[in-house]
């Protein structure tokens, strides 16, 4: 893939889809400057659902993992992105009270240092000045998506020692980690006042009606609202996933593009000084992209 900025920015993912739902027009929009943005997968979604009524077929399921990978080939193409697997096998969402135990060999009970070597060797080689996530939930409590933030923490730090994984190449020092917030509160009140005044029926209103504030995390919002439509059809690449008639699609674009043109992410972490709040994943690097960043840093 051209590389016409210098810039690399890594987006790691729990399951094939996540990268369509959680930051794709963010992915499209760097995309489009000439940014190589590259996915990571950790596992294949092997016991997802097939959560689109008109694919809910016996012959779906049986090849379940074979769909799932073939549509994430179909989601890396619309967004224009390098996508690497890490291998690791999906543990499911356990369900019931109490809760079974996860699969064994899943990935959420790896043990987080060695399934961190994986994520090292791809950081390594991609050298990514910037790398998204999710926070210290998952985003939500999923076994994976919290193993997901463990394993992407844990490499940023080995990648950048030279002692940590000598085997998989020279080391690489993120200059800024973020976690990926796009689901907060904040933005659903947005979309439901839009479609309020647009006189369409408000999706979100019950729910709103039930989300309890929470502190607020958010650092930077990017304007990427031009490519709403990408991240739609990159989501729909995500046949067995996502039902088109359902509610990920219960606001026109339109109205999103008024009610929030931003996806939304905090910084957890930067070795190159910038101002809160940000609009761009790269602000503080983007003057000497490829040059050593000054020794300044932020953490969470």
């Amino acid at each position: 893939m051209e590389d016409s900025s210098g810039l690399r920015l890594l987006h790691v993912h729990a399951h094939p889809d996540d990268e369509s739902s959680k930051g794709a027009a963010t992915t499209a929009y760097y995309v489009a400057q000439g940014v190589r943005v590259m996915v990571a997968t950790c596992t294949g979604g092997e016991r997802g659902s097939i959560l689109n009524r008109a694919l809910d077929t016996p012959e779906n399921w049986a090849r379940l993992p074979d769909l799932r990978r073939e549509e994430m080939a179909e989601a890396a193409r619309v967004l224009g992105i390098e996508h690497v697997w890490l291998g690791f096998t999906d543990s499911g969402l356990p369900e019931g009270d109490p809760l079974p135990p996860l699969p064994e060999g899943c990935f959420a009970l790896q043990d987080v240092d060695r399934a961190a070597g994986r994520l090292v060797k791809v950081i390594r080689e991609f050298r990514p000045q910037v790398v998204t996530t999710y926070d210290e939930n998952g985003g939500y409590p999923h076994p994976d998506h919290v193993m997901c933030h463990r394993v992407t923490m844990a490499a940023v730090a080995a990648a950048s020692d030279p002692e940590a994984w000598p085997e998989h190449g020279e080391p690489w020092e993120v200059s800024k980690v973020y976690y990926d917030l796009i689901f907060h509160r904040q933005r659903f009140a947005g979309l439901d006042a839009a479609m309020h005044e647009a006189g369409l029926e408000r999706p979100y209103h019950a729910r709103l009606s039930n989300w309890a504030e929470a502190p607020n995390r958010l650092t930077t919002f990017i304007p990427c609202a031009g490519y709403f439509d990408v991240r739609d059809a990159a989501l729909r690449a995500h046949a067995t996933q996502v039902d088109p008639d359902g509610p990920w699609f219960a606001v026109p674009v339109a109205v999103q593009v008024k009610g929030w043109p931003t996806e939304d992410y905090q910084l957890v972490h930067t070795l190159v000084e910038t101002s809160l709040p940000e609009d761009d994943l790269f602000a503080g690097l983007r003057p000497a992209a490829g040059d050593s960043v000054e020794p300044w840093s932020y953490s969470i």
